[in-house]
């Protein structure tokens, strides 16, 4: 896997080749885990990369006119920690666990 060009594309391939073979349950636990740590390694590179590429399209901005323009930025720009975006979180109330559907 090292030996390609490191892509998001590879990467992303790379990492469907991995949850192929685990999903399988024909490897060892030893091979399973390393497995499993590659596929999580590969996992945040690609979702840095895509986050980058998000970064890249947020420039894209209008003037004063409303017309786009491109607001050229730094590659270390692109690098800076974002707060992850949490979308809803169900929290269940214990006292009703009679109605409850689970």
């Amino acid at each position: 896997m090292a030996d390609k060009k490191n892509t998001f594309e590879n990467s992303l391939k790379d990492l469907e080749k991995i949850v192929r073979r685990l999903e399988e349950g024909e490897s060892s636990l030893e091979e399973s885990l390393k497995l499993f740590e590659d596929g999580v390694k590969l996992s945040r590179e690609c979702q840095e990369r895509l986050n980058q590429a998000e970064r890249r399209i947020e420039v894209l901005m209008k003037d004063e006119n409303g017309n786009p323009f491109l607001q050229t930025i730094e590659p270390t720009d692109l690098r800076e920690e974002r707060e992850p975006k949490i979308k809803k979180r169900i929290v269940f109330d214990d006292e009703d666990d009679e109605e409850s559907p689970f």
